[in-house]
């Protein structure tokens, strides 16, 4: 289900061969710092890049061993390079490179969310645009209230994630860190400059203060921004689902030729797209939490954090850049009914004026609670019995006809007055 978005893109980030490749590039970036310095011979630094390597079958079977996956790692790199293999390392201690790794990891895997996201306020804006001017009821606690637009709503939406384009990318700017300090951070066997040149060559920025590890406040804020983005995705995703009710039915998520909604009814369309996606935020938010409670460790460090990374990381990335295509899909394959729209509209048979009315009486000089009795009488009525209209109830109430024409009552109920500051609202976001 996953795998038709995410393992030719993201996927392959969290792979065991990608995660050990990571690792490599940190190590002769190291080598490659210290031989600019000349910790090392140059040649041998030009001989490490050129023969290293390693097999990951190899280092699974060395760390059957070792029960270390770092030293497994390295071990399958000597085999690899020889005699100079012994400059790979030097200094550094495992968090190191696997803190840098995974920082670099992190970053890529934004890059893409950060496109991804992109991709889907392109089409949230368009499909704003598109329905701008398409009235619908607006609902408060899932009671009709007062008129919007469809277009009203994706542009709702369309600025929630304009904020979270913006968070990824502050967590982007995070995690875009990495360190080569040392046993505890106090660069004792590296000098702090080989941390400087290596972090140079992969293009991240140098924790001012480290421990062993990189801390873990980064690491939480990635996580917690996508979490965020998951609950935006299924703030979206619940909104279709009560759009599709029968009830409603004014928006209808894709359904494909020979797709089937049910096994036992054969009418069913179920909005089963928006329903993974508002699921699977439940497990963005979890992943969260998991990494709020890495950010107190022992000291300089334990490795409470280190199996909880391996799961949460690779998991929210893969489920959030699935999450992002399955709401694209979603939005392009809209199903939508401008009719049933209208129809709605008119369910309450004429209710949703009612504040319009209310404030015409109060600028006809009544109190607001002598209004508000008014309406909310007449309002009543119409709730109770199915066969009236608020119009023709106004129209009897002698409070209302003795203040109001047949015409100035009838132009209270006017839809266009509800929305004409929908074109400012669009200015004012898309400029």
């Amino acid at each position: 289900m996953i795998n038709r978005y995410t393992l030719p893109e993201m996927g392959k980030i969290w792979t065991e061969e990608n995660r050990f490749k990571t690792l490599l590039d940190v190590e002769v970036a190291a080598c490659e710092a210290m031989a600019a310095l000349k910790l090392i011979p140059k040649k041998s630094a030009l001989n490490i890049r050129r023969k290293a390597g390693f097999k990951v079958s190899q280092i699974n079977k060395y760390e059957q061993v070792t029960k270390h996956d770092v030293t497994a790692f390295l071990k399958s790199v000597a085999d690899h390079i020889g005699p100079d293999a012994r400059f790979v390392h030097k200094g550094l201690t495992s968090s190191d490179v696997l803190d840098t790794a995974l920082s670099l990891q992190i970053r890529e895997a934004l890059d893409l969310l950060i496109q991804t996201t992109e991709e889907l306020l392109g089409t949230l804006k368009k499909q704003a645009l598109k329905y701008k001017n398409t009235p619908m009821m607006g609902r408060t606690h899932g009671v009709h209230a007062e008129p919007v637009t469809l277009g009203l709503k994706f542009l709702l939406f369309y600025e929630e994630f304009r904020r979270n384009l913006a968070r990824l990318r502050r967590a982007h700017d995070a995690i875009a860190v990495g360190k080569i300090s040392g046993a505890v951070g106090t660069y004792a066997n590296i000098n702090p400059r080989v941390e400087e040149k290596t972090l140079k060559i992969l293009k991240l920025k140098t924790a001012p203060v480290s421990t062993q590890i990189l801390q873990r406040d980064r690491h939480a804020q990635v996580l917690a921004v996508l979490a965020i983005v998951g609950g935006s995705l299924e703030k979206l995703a619940t909104e279709i689902r009560h759009l599709q009710k029968t009830e409603a039915l004014e928006l209808e998520e894709p359904f494909s030729e020979g797709q089937t909604g049910s096994s036992a009814m054969p009418h069913k369309r179920n909005p089963v797209n928006c329903e993974r996606v508002a699921g699977l935020a439940r497990v963005l938010r979890g992943n969260a939490v998991a990494g709020l409670e890495n950010i107190a460790l022992w000291h300089e460090r334990d490795i409470t954090h280190s199996s909880v990374e391996r799961v949460v990381f690779p998991d929210s990335c893969i489920l959030t850049h699935f999450m992002l295509r399955e709401m694209i899909a979603i939005l392009k394959g809209l199903e939508v009914y401008p009719r049933h729209m209208m129809e709605n509209i008119a369910k309450t048979r004429g209710l949703i004026f009612s504040q319009r009315v209310l404030l015409a009486l109060i600028d006809k000089g009544l109190s607001r609670e002598a209004a508000y009795k008014i309406v909310q009488k007449s309002a009543q009525r119409v709730w109770k019995d199915r066969r009236l209209i608020l119009k023709d109830v106004l129209l009897s109430e002698k409070e209302v006809t003795r203040r109001f024409s047949r015409s100035q009552i009838e132009a209270l109920f006017d839809l266009d007055y509800h929305l004409k500051h929908v074109g400012m609202i669009f200015k004012r976001v898309l400029g």
